[in-house]
């Protein structure tokens, strides 16, 4: 519809007609709803109910007074949206988008004062390019970082990172429940979306979640200690900026679980890929132009094992890796898994692992997550591991994604060709398992201490708590 706009210069609308006035709600950390763009196609609905199985949202009233609304009209922050952002990536009119955090950045880069780190996720460079012409799933690593330093920040860094950490205190959890007979099937906690749909609908089984925070969350706390300490910044002049494949993870970051013991968040901004491809235009750099520049030390180096973070299925390929090492001592020669690839909404498998059969379950998709979630609350499961993603094929296709019309994906596996970007990266990786990472090394041996100690638990876990789906007051 907008490129039909512009293609016959529809600038001004000549019937106008009579019209309704809608509040738009802005409440939420992550979405904002804003009816009066709305033309009632319902694919936000239909992603909603029949995609993700959630119905946050619907059509309310009839006739003329016809909008697409949730549980009496309330914010999407009080009823059971979980931020997963599909709804966002299904509107062709911008009546669903994010809500923006580029104001508040850009005056922090102004500020001298400020110390502006950043980090990026691995799925935001297979979707950058796209944003400026580049072909879908290109690897566009080198000039988003030079992109980001021509924009100002002090420094750049991967959120592929602390995916590494992530791996080391999540495998290393999964084996001391294996070991010691804690819960089982451990559950991956990196995608706020399914925590936060965890904790409404099934706050029972809480206690399966690995209490690792999310990869930017770990890498974040990291920064404001670790990272200010020996580079002898004052902490509270550090501001940290996420750029993120999702809008849940704006959710994320202001729980308020995720702040240190002095009241600082770990992460102070998130923003989308969509919002950086913003700030570049508007900072009117040539992005296709950029050269290639690499992210800067020392917290820059990372595993191929952290690049398929934003792939369904790569966050359990890259902690068996590191778990099939950890219980057999050895360094084996196995790295892919392939059982667990691919984009079906649900993949089972059974690994043999130092001679025990470990069966885990990947799961994309809310719909699928709720599938999975009743077999275990049933007790009909016997898996031992657990991954979940909100969005359908993972973090490449998350809610703060370059959107693709319905023309484009009808015909192009969008999934596919981003996902294949990360696979790639991990291949030509000269490092493919996270806890060889020589900079997780040195931060374990310098500051840390052991995966899962007092000091590691204290930065990089948290915990959950049951979450009320209606707030009906």
């Amino acid at each position: 519809m907008q490129d039909l706009a512009k293609k016959y210069n529809v600038r001004k609308i000549r019937y106008e007609g009579e019209i309704l006035d809608h509040e738009i709600d802005d409440r939420s950390p992550s979405v904002v709803r804003d009816f009066n763009k709305c033309i009632l196609c319902k694919r936000c609905v239909a992603t909603c109910k029949k995609v993700q199985d959630i119905g946050a949202i619907d059509v309310a009233e009839r006739g003329f007074k016809s909008c697409v609304s949730t549980v009496g009209n309330k914010s999407l922050e009080d009823v059971d949206c979980t931020f997963c952002g599909q709804c966002i990536e299904s509107c062709p009119t911008g009546a669903l988008h994010e809500k923006e955090s580029i104001d508040e950045l850009w005056a922090k880069l102004r500020d001298p004062e400020t110390t502006v780190i950043v980090q990026t996720a691995p799925a935001v460079r297979a979707g950058l390019g796209e944003e400026f012409g580049m072909p879908i799933g290109s690897n566009s690593a080198g000039k988003m970082v030079s992109a980001l330093k021509a924009l100002g920040f002090d420094k750049v860094f991967d959120t592929n990172t602390g995916a590494d950490f992530t791996i080391m205190e999540e495998a290393n959890e999964f084996v001391e429940r294996v070991k010691n007979g804690g819960v089982l099937p451990m559950m991956t906690s990196c995608c706020p979306a399914w925590v936060k749909f965890a904790e409404m609908n099934y706050p029972e089984l809480l206690p399966h979640l690995s209490s690792c925070k999310s990869p930017h969350q770990m890498f974040g706390a990291l920064l404001k200690t670790y990272y200010a300490e020996k580079e002898g910044i004052n902490p509270e002049k550090i501001y940290t900026v996420s750029v993120m494949p999702c809008v849940a993870k704006k959710f994320e970051r202001s729980r308020e679980e995720m702040k240190n013991k002095e009241g600082l968040y770990d992460v102070d901004n998130v923003i989308t890929t969509r919002e950086l491809a913003r700030m570049i235009k508007e900072a009117n750099i040539d992005f296709s132009m950029l050269e290639d520049n690499g992210f800067d030390n020392p917290m820059g180096e990372a595993t191929g094992a952290a690049a398929i973070f934003g792939v369904t299925g790569g966050v359990m390929e890259a902690a068996l890796r590191t778990a099939q090492d950890t219980l057999t001592g050895k360094d084996m020669d196995k790295i892919d898994f392939e059982a667990v690839r691919g984009g079906a909404g649900i993949k089972r498998a059974t690994v043999n692992i130092a001679g025990k059969d470990v069966r885990v379950v990947v799961a994309s998709g809310l719909k699928n997550a709720r599938k999975i979630m009743e077999e275990i609350k049933s007790g009909k499961a016997d898996y031992d591991f657990v991954e979940i993603m909100a969005c359908p094929g993972g973090c490449v296709v998350g809610g703060g994604q370059p959107i693709k019309s319905s023309k484009i994906r009808s015909c192009v596996d969008v999934r596919e060709l981003r996902s294949n970007s990360l696979y790639s990266i991990d291949e030509k990786s000269t490092i493919r398992k996270s806890h060889e990472n020589p900079v997780l090394q040195q931060i374990y041996r310098e500051y840390l201490g052991e995966a899962g100690g007092h000091k590691a638990h204290e930065l990089l876990h948290t915990h959950y708590d049951k979450r009320n789906k209606y707030n009906l007051d």
